[in-house]
């Protein structure tokens, strides 16, 4: 019994030092697994709107709903939105550049864990420079990806309805 007790004791030993080692690591890489998050984040956005001098984030509590791309005068010049959907194996999380008159400048997929060589073809360029100049409001003349039909309408579906809310924010209506 005596024994048993000490194992455990050891094992709750290890385990605190374990815990209080991901703790210290976990401080110390923090702010930089976010500044790396905000990197990525900002690159995707001048990605996506090449246009735009700098972006200013719209929030409703604390999350951004879009980003206002502005230009060197800080006119607004248009927007970008996150949009996602159920694609076939995954959520498909897109970004996407929208202007006043409505055309999309530019996707780009920023998560998705499609069946790969099928729906992860929705990240590639070739998808994406498929929605570049094309209307938001009438997405359907996007051509899916043969054999990836179900990931291609979650993107093409969810840009489309997300660039409608956003129009609808920024005012400019349907």
């Amino acid at each position: 019994m005596k024994e048993m007790i000490r194992y455990g004791i050891t094992l709750a030993l290890i385990c605190l030092a374990a815990s209080a080692s991901l703790a210290i690591v976990n401080s110390f890489t923090k702010a930089k697994i976010l500044a790396q998050g905000l990197s990525e984040e900002e690159a995707s956005l001048k990605e996506v709107f090449p246009e735009a001098a700098n972006f200013e984030a719209v929030k409703s509590g604390n999350e951004v709903v879009y980003y206002k791309a502005l230009d060197k005068d800080n006119k607004i010049i248009g927007a970008v939105f996150k949009a996602s959907a159920k694609g076939y194996s995954s959520t498909i999380e897109t970004m996407a550049g929208l202007t006043p008159d409505a055309q999309i400048t530019a996707i780009k997929v920023v998560s998705q864990n499609e069946t790969p060589g099928l729906g992860a073809q929705v990240a590639e360029a070739d998808f994406s420079s498929r929605f570049c100049a094309k209307n938001a409001q009438n997405l359907n003349e996007v051509q899916a990806i043969t054999g990836a039909t179900i990931s291609s309408r979650a993107v093409i579906d969810s840009v489309q309805r997300r660039a409608q809310d956003i129009r609808e924010l920024m005012g400019y209506g349907r």
